[in-house]
């Protein structure tokens, strides 16, 4: 066994060990414990934005993206949204324990179905370092230990962070190996990260598409992820004008490199040369390279799309567009080219919201609103551990109560069974 697999095997029994004792954790320790770490973050934040100042010097040497770089990067406000976040996890209820439904059987028996962590959760993830205190929040809210794997981008940043979430901890006196941080930027390390079955109970990826790919063809350990975040707006013929040219733009360019970035707009034939030429216009003066299907390569700043630009995730400012007959079309369209992560529909007739809504089947769809809140913070969730887009368990933004699972509780008096 080599040294990295026994470091981690160790890592995984601790957390197994501090699962179990979180498992019965009073709702105000934990509270407590993210309180306290919202305020140790901030109390160190030169020491974070010093670690993270490290970490963007070494990006940009490494020639990081501009997407990947706005990830990475903490200032004075990130950092603070950073502590709002604990807090606002902290004070949610705690959904361990929490009765999702009862009831009563002829027999005589009181069945409650109740809310109980997953146990070990692994997250791997790359350049964003607030994912270190979101899911430690969330999966410590949830009751479930967790081991975090960061990216070499944000290995220093993530490491100043994560010792705010230890002192929260050790305030509480909770167990510190409830969120342990791996220490090595070694990738052998995620190789056993997806193989430790009897250690960890669920992973969940946050990167880009060769992460997320490597870890859905590799792990033995169950999945929750996205692949990418190919995201569609659809303009109806009915919508309203000013809503759709602003919720266009905001969709695409608030920041290109977050996974609720709108990649493809879909215009309805009939509004091509007034509203959609608008819409166009607006997110060619905002910088966005269009590539546009049959039917708009004659607007201005339109080059022509080639078809590998249809269900793909540029994270940048460059998006695809393409004319569709009506929502039946949008609806052809996505289900073909989409990723089943976030489409927003912008329309005033209620039926073509209606229609787009049962058409679809991607983890959120929208209305008359920007997919760039396809986001666990914007749902009231406080933060998020990702965004799920499979069939099984959680789907969407995955907090806290995403994070348990459940168990039976029976009661009966004597009770037999005939």
């Amino acid at each position: 066994m080599s040294e990295i697999s026994a470091e981690m095997l160790e890592m995984g029994k601790r957390a197994r060990a501090a699962a179990s004792a979180l498992a019965t954790a009073a709702p105000e320790a934990k509270t407590r414990a993210l309180e306290e770490a919202a305020a140790a973050l901030m109390a160190s934040r030169a020491e974070i934005l010093a670690a993270n100042a490290r970490d963007l010097e070494a990006a940009r040497a490494k020639g990081l993206s501009g997407a990947m770089l706005d990830r990475l990067t903490l200032d004075e406000s990130r950092v603070e949204g950073i502590a709002g976040a604990l807090r606002e996890v902290a004070a949610q209820p705690d959904p361990v324990g929490a009765v999702m439904t009862e009831w009563d059987r002829p027999s005589g028996l009181h069945i409650q179905r109740v809310r109980t962590p997953l146990g070990v959760v692994g997250v791997i993830y790359e350049s964003r370092p607030n994912v270190t205190a979101d899911a430690g929040a969330l999966c410590l809210k949830a009751g479930n230990a967790v081991i975090l794997r960061g990216g070499s981008e944000s290995f220093h940043s993530s490491r100043a962070i994560h010792a705010a979430l230890i002192a929260g901890l050790r305030a509480a006196k909770l167990p510190e190996d409830a969120i342990q941080l791996v220490q090595t930027t070694d990738r052998a390390a995620v190789s056993d990260m997806l193989r430790m079955v009897e250690h960890i109970d669920v992973i969940v990826p946050r990167g880009g598409k060769g992460l997320v790919g490597l870890v859905q063809r590799e792990a033995r350990v169950p999945v929750f992820a996205h692949l990418e975040g190919i995201c569609h707006v659809y303009v109806d013929a009915s919508a309203d004008p000013e809503k759709a040219r602003r919720v266009v733009l905001n969709a695409k360019t608030r920041r290109t490199g977050i996974c609720g970035a709108a990649e493809c707009l879909l215009l309805h034939r009939d509004i091509v040369e007034g509203l959609g030429a608008q819409i166009i216009a607006d997110l060619v003066a905002a910088g966005v390279e269009m590539r546009g299907a049959a039917g708009l390569e004659h607007l201005p700043g339109v080059t022509p799309a080639r078809p590998e630009d249809f269900g793909r995730e540029f994270l940048d400012m460059i998006m695809a567009a393409a004319v569709v007959e009506d929502v039946a079309g949008a609806i052809a369209h996505i289900r073909a080219h989409g990723s089943q992560h976030t489409e927003a529909v912008i329309a005033e007739d209620g039926e073509v919201a209606r229609r787009f809504f049962a058409g679809l089947d991607s983890a959120i769809l929208m209305h008359n609103a920007s997919t760039q809140f396809a986001d666990g913070g914007e749902f009231g969730l406080g933060a998020e551990i990702g965004i799920a887009t499979g069939k099984m368990h959680a789907r969407g933004p995955v907090g806290a109560e995403q994070l348990t699972s459940f168990k039976y509780l029976v009661s009966g008096d004597g009770t037999v069974r005939s």
